[in-house]
Parts: C-alpha cells; structure tokens; sequence
C-alpha cells in the first residue's frame, strides 16, 4: 500500500508540475499574440498614413503645379496642336480624322 501511495504521489506531482508548465507557455503564447496585435496595428496605421499621402500626391492639380513650378511646363493651345496622319493608314480613313498637318517639322 506504501508503494502505491508513493506511486500517486509521484504522478501527482508530475501532472502538477505539466499542469505548471503548460499555464507558463499559455501566457508566454497570449504575451507573444498581444505584442503581435500592437504590431499589427501600427502597420495599419503607417498603412493607412501611405494611402492617404498617395492619394494627396496623386491629385491632378498637385502634378500640374509640380509640372509648371519644377519643369517649366505649360498647357498647350490647341491652335498649336499638331495633327499627324499615319502612313499606313487608307486613304478613305485619312480623309475622315482630324485635319492634318503635312510634315513631321513644323
């Protein structure tokens, strides 16, 4: 009966000891999760930071500032448009586009 006892004893205190030492990963797992969603979040964050300074550069009137300040340029006449026909294209095609201009120079 000694034995037996001794046997319990010792297999209880193994189950506690297991018992221990699965609550000691479990916290060390959630600690991991929460430290993981604070990333996550300030990925989302910094994600959201981009799309919204992409969509401020990305503005049309932001480029065409940019294009007159930056490149010296300018919205172009349309006086000063130039039309060209494609030599391959058929005659009849040709009669009908936009007016053109002869010569690839002026």
């Amino acid at each position: 009966m000694n034995r037996l006892a001794f046997l319990l004893l010792v297999i209880l205190i193994l189950c506690s000891l297991s018992l221990v030492d699965a609550q000691h990963r479990a916290r060390v797992k959630f600690v991991d999760l929460e430290r993981a969603q604070g990333e996550q979040r300030q990925l989302e964050t910094g994600w959201s930071q981009l799309q919204y300074e992409q969509s401020t550069l990305a503005k049309s009137s932001r480029i065409t500032d940019a294009a007159r300040s930056q490149l010296g340029m300018s919205i172009i006449a349309p006086s000063r448009t130039q039309y060209l026909q494609d030599p391959g294209a058929p005659a009849a095609a040709a009669g009908a586009a936009a007016p053109a201009a002869t010569g690839a120079g002026a």
